[in-house]
């Protein structure tokens, strides 16, 4: 991996969507959300509906925090795996392998690597997906046909959050919005979205620097 700064990580991360931890949070307790019994019926079946996926496939449009929209196709082969493809003229690209997330800028052919655990999206590539123990649902609602689960680390609630977003019927997942540190908000929407039984091992292959 090339030197690059935090401050470089950290932009990196809010490009590809997924934002950064950091390497040290002040300890504190996440506060839950005051949940009726209806909602904790919600949370379990979203939590059952996320560990339930084995491989999926999707186009993905992102919303970055200056509003900046890019597009590309998601893969998300759990657990462990995942992949962001950006469409051109953007040359990123994003793979998570081995306990590692890599992005690639391939037009000037720069690599960064940082811990699948040190982003938000860690949760949904876990073997064993809990929305309970060290992470802590802060917010819940059902409007309509969609339902918005937002989740913290339990112990460092201000390094940001994870708000999922789901069609209720059937139950799907549709969106995520990753809150960075800083309250910056970086959107992913998801749409065309298969469920292959399996995705080709290719896919997941980490980039390397070449420099």
């Amino acid at each position: 991996m090339r030197d690059v700064s935090i401050r470089k990580i950290v932009r990196v991360c809010w490009c590809a969507g997924i934002a950064i931890m950091p390497l040290a949070a002040q300890a504190q307790t996440a506060s839950s959300a005051h949940l009726l019994p209806a909602d904790q019926g919600w949370i379990a079946r979203v939590q059952d509906t996320l560990a339930g996926i084995h491989a999926l496939q999707a186009r993905f449009q992102q919303i970055a925090p200056d509003g900046k929209r890019s597009t590309g196709t998601a893969y998300l082969d759990r657990p462990g795996r995942m992949r962001f493809d950006y469409d051109k003229p953007s040359g990123l690209l994003l793979v998570a392998n081995n306990g590692q997330i890599v992005y690639q800028d391939r037009d000037i052919g720069q690599v960064t690597t940082i811990p699948v655990e040190r982003t938000p999206l860690g949760l949904l590539l876990r073997p064993d997906l809990q929305l309970s123990g060290d992470v802590t649902v802060t917010g819940f609602q059902h409007v309509g046909h969609s339902l918005q689960v937002t989740v913290v680390r339990t112990a460092t609630p201000s390094e940001g959050s994870l708000t999922l977003i789901l069609n209720d019927q059937p139950l799907a997942l549709r969106s995520w919005v990753v809150r960075d540190a800083q309250g910056r908000d970086t959107q992913i929407d998801l749409f065309d979205t298969r469920t292959p039984p399996s995705l080709p091992d290719s896919l997941f292959v980490l980039p390397k620097d070449d420099g």
